[in-house]
């Protein structure tokens, strides 16, 4: 099934600036048998372990995350960009290819030792995945592992990440 998930991501040119093969994932997502098995493979990149919540990175992260913790009977935890979260929030900057971006999650979303899987749709440089790992270390989430479905591994997102275990579901 993974072949049928890889054959369902549509590749679309100079999107969303020129240069860039942006990964179009709504194809899964339009797929009730694909959206399906995706979050089941995302699901088992726990390998058995036991999680109290499930983290997701704003936007597209979201779709997975909420699913996979909804799959697993826990509590979703959004990770959100800048002024978009109605609570006290932590905060963090990460760099982009033309200037920064900051991602926010309330204070209260992760009490010490609880157990998290953070999700997002695709791994590209990991600076994003990077922030969400700060803000949850510095509420002193237990970080089970790192998932996501796409994994542009030519970008070296992973190093960025360690020494959290990394699933990817597809790599390109």
């Amino acid at each position: 099934m993974p072949d049928s998930l890889r054959a369902a991501i549509r590749d679309v040119i100079d999107f969303p600036q020129p240069g860039i093969v942006f990964k179009d994932i709504t194809p899964i997502l339009a797929d009730g048998k694909l959206f399906h098995k995706a979050i089941g493979l995302l699901c088992e990149t726990l390998g058995g372990a036991r999680i109290d919540k499930v983290a997701g990175i704003d936007a597209r992260g979201f779709i997975f995350a909420s699913a996979v913790a909804d799959r697993l009977g826990v509590g979703f935890v959004p990770i959100r960009k800048k002024g978009k979260l109605p609570w006290k929030t932590r905060q963090t900057a990460y760099a982009l290819e033309y200037g920064e971006a900051i991602v926010e999650l309330h204070e209260d979303a992760v009490t010490p030792g609880e157990s998290v899987l953070l999700v997002d749709d695709l791994l590209a440089t990991g600076g994003t995945a990077a922030a969400a790992v700060k803000l949850l270390d510095e509420l002193g989430a237990n970080l089970i592992g790192i998932s996501f479905l796409i994994e542009l591994s030519f970008l070296g997102g992973r190093s960025k990440l360690k020494p959290h275990p990394v699933h990817s579901i597809l790599i390109f």
